[in-house]
């Protein structure tokens, strides 16, 4: 007797777990240069992998940056055709005394592994592998057809994908895109995201003299590059987070009642995420409540900042440079570029006397929403309400994807994202963890998913 999927995934658990490890073990930072070979390394094993599931054609395809994963398996006829979309890099692992285990050494604890990458995307993007697998070795063959583009640019914005899928548009031609990338409201709380706010980012450079001074000899007469940063970044906001930026909200569009109404049924209590991180208050626009700030309002986020001396003791200096990162999370009708102009223009602005400002771009990716009424959405409510035993919210993610857009544009079809990440697993930061227990009934949600969606499809009453 042929074992189910639910089984084999049962029985293959352990394999599973150490091929998982496998692949969060390179350390595929796409956005350090010294990385590249580990990037590449990374690209080779997925595409090992796939062809060792089952699929074809699996090709480290060229692009002017890192390579993008290409499989297929497209026998299922008559069978709607899945383009399943994720990314191989990571964020750089900075600080790196804060993590309790070595980044790229996984390691299992408490049932979550930890790692760079096991949420931010590694380990979503393996469950679809996991999930295909076990259909290929219980059924020996798959009910739709698959196609994958795994890219090694989305940490650092997606740079060179746009033109890769202008170029392979007729390659990549589906009728549903599948994105696992983002997260579930809570443990046992399944949720389906319809909308990503956008990126923009920046970098204020500062300069006030052609050497650092000291502060003994000058102090007092010359102009001091990390006040004239300091006060530039303070002109930013009001005390109650509001950007000050000129022109910042002017397409923003109102939050319809029904979607106010909607997140107020989810009963998120933001008690529970102060405590949860240890915090004393939580900041924002005080006419919105905690979801509407992280979910549909635009932000100005100060990421970075250094000027002057930094290390062990003091260096009685006046720094003559200093830096700032910034990124712009952006919601729909908001164009990156132009608010990246718009935070140039106000950082020139406001550069004190003596400060000589330069504002470089980085950067952008427009915010994407999507009606939620198309079957292969719907079919994906189900199958979460299937694995987890819950019905299965609708929510946006402050969270940016940046390519989701451009797919959207250029291939037009239905948008799934279905993630299996938790809000507190620590992406982009130490310790970044995966919950195991979604691991797992994510897999099988994903199995559910891809033996429905032909009959949804086809029946999408």
């Amino acid at each position: 007797m042929s074992l189910s999927y639910d089984e084999y995934l049962l029985s293959n658990r352990d394999t599973h777990l150490a091929d998982l490890k496998t692949f969060l073990s390179f350390p595929s930072i796409s956005a350090l240069s010294e990385h590249k070979p580990d990037v590449k390394r990374c690209a080779e094993f997925v595409a090992s992998h796939l062809t060792e599931i089952g699929f074809e054609h699996a090709t480290l395809m060229p692009t002017a940056g890192n390579p993008v994963v290409y499989a297929d398996w497209l026998h299922a006829d008559g069978a709607p055709t899945v383009l399943v979309y994720g990314h191989y890099d990571v964020q750089p692992v900075d600080p790196l005394p804060l993590w309790k285990s070595p980044p790229f050494e996984p390691e299992i604890r408490e049932n979550r592994i930890y790692a760079r990458g096991a949420t931010d995307d590694k380990g979503q993007v393996f469950m679809h592998f996991k999930a295909f697998e076990a259909l290929f070795k219980t059924n020996g063959t798959l009910p739709v057809n698959v196609k994958f583009c795994i890219e090694g640019e989305e940490e650092i914005g997606c740079l060179h994908l746009p033109d890769f899928l202008a170029e392979n548009r007729e390659k990549l031609r589906a009728d549903v895109l599948m994105i696992s990338d983002s997260s579930i409201l809570g443990p046992n709380q399944p949720a389906i995201c319809y909308g990503l706010r956008g990126l923009a980012g920046l970098e204020i450079h500062v300069r006030t003299a052609n050497t650092d001074l000291h502060s003994g000899m000058f102090g007092g007469g010359v102009p001091n590059a990390n006040h004239a940063l300091a006060q530039i970044l303070a002109s930013l906001h009001t005390p109650d987070q509001r950007v000050t930026v000129e022109g910042f909200y002017d397409k923003v569009e109102a939050l319809t009642p029904e979607e106010r109404d909607s997140y107020e049924k989810l009963e998120i209590d933001p008690e529970d995420i102060m405590k949860s991180l240890d915090m004393t208050a939580l900041v924002g626009e005080p006419s919105y409540t905690y979801l509407e700030r992280v979910w549909t309002r635009p932000t100005l986020e100060i990421n970075g900042m250094y000027g002057g001396f930094q290390g062990e003791g003091t260096k009685t200096v006046i720094p003559c440079e200093a830096h700032a990162k910034i990124t712009c999370r952006l919601v729909p009708n908001q164009d990156p570029r132009e608010i990246q102009r718009l935070v140039a223009r106000h950082v020139e602005k406001c550069a004190p006397d003596g400060a000589q400002v330069e504002v470089e771009l980085a950067d952008a990716g427009r915010p994407y929403v999507t009606p939620f009424e198309h079957p292969a959405i719907q079919l994906a409510a189900k199958a979460y309400e299937d694995a987890y035993g819950v019905p299965c919210a609708f929510t946006r993610m402050g969270g940016s994807i940046p390519i989701v857009e451009d797919f959207d544009k250029l291939l037009r079809i239905p948008v799934v994202m279905m993630g299996f990440g938790l809000p507190d697993e620590n992406l982009h930061a130490p310790n970044e963890h995966f919950s195991l227990e979604n691991f797992d009934k994510g897999i099988r949600t994903l199995c559910w998913y891809y033996l429905g969606l032909p009959n949804a499809l086809s029946n999408p009453s």
